[in-house]
């Protein structure tokens, strides 16, 4: 049997909204609610907070264990070698990840990148253009992770889907057959900023959903009956689509 696992990306700091990880909505931290909303999905044999060893990440890992996911604590700055010694250490054949910045990751989509990263052959698949921003991020292949790990020559790997794409070693797609109710340009679903935590609360508080058991396409419709609760964060769009483009370096070995 090959183990598929939702790899949840995680750490309590952050300079743009400090302690973002443990901040409450309706009573619950926020890695609580991203929790409870991973294991929704119904393809996985585990949900993995995949953090730092740092002590700042010791919450971390209590909360996940309390909530029942497995936790690997690794680099802070190596995204990849955090991910490819979870996987290792797991027995993982196939992953698909969880940012810990979206609160409303759908759990539909996440088992449609576990199912086509296994029937279609390739390598890593990530969101179609024009998606919500947080509601999928990638699925790819312990193998190809293992590769990446092998080639790169940085420890700064934050954007680390360059790996796979822009290498040319590996086989690439987009998650295919998604619903036309999970796209959208107006609605941004990540948490980096304060207004981001502002517009993530008035959508709770609406739902009333301490389970975060919501489907996206039910927020989405909420949020076309009232678009001036997008519009409490669409404005950071811009400013992060740049700051992430900045934050993203392809650096291989050289070939011997």
């Amino acid at each position: 049997m090959l183990k598929k696992a939702i790899f949840i990306t995680i750490r309590k700091d952050s300079s743009r909204l400090p302690n973002k990880a443990v901040r409450e909505i309706l009573g619950h931290p926020v890695m609580e609610l991203i929790i409870k909303r991973a294991k929704q999905a119904k393809s996985f044999d585990a949900v993995v907070v995949c953090t730092t060893t740092r002590p700042i990440d010791d919450e971390v890992e209590e909360i996940a264990k309390r909530n029942g996911a497995l936790v690997y604590r690794g680099s802070l700055k190596d995204k990849l070698d955090r991910w490819n010694n979870a996987a290792k250490t797991y027995g993982v054949d196939y992953i698909v990840t969880f940012d810990g910045d979206d609160l409303f990751c759908e759990p539909k989509l996440l088992d449609m990148g576990a199912e086509q990263i296994e029937t279609r052959g390739l390598d890593f698949i990530e969101a179609p253009e024009g998606l919500i921003c947080g509601a999928f991020t990638y699925a790819f292949t312990a193998k190809a992770l293992d590769k990446v790990c092998s080639i790169k020559a940085s420890d700064d790997t934050e954007m680390m889907w360059t790996y796979f794409k822009d290498t040319g070693l590996f086989r690439t797609g987009v998650l295919e057959n998604v619903p036309e109710i999970y796209f959208s340009n107006d609605i941004r679903s990540t948490l980096d900023y304060p207004e981001d935590f502002a517009f993530y609360t008035k959508v709770f508080e609406h739902f009333q959903c301490e389970e975060n058991d919501v489907d996206l396409a039910d927020i989405v419709l909420y949020l076309r009956e009232h678009p001036e609760i997008a519009k409490i964060n669409i404005g950071r769009q811009e400013e992060f689509l740049a700051n992430q483009k900045a934050k993203t370096h392809l650096v291989v070995k050289e070939k011997e």
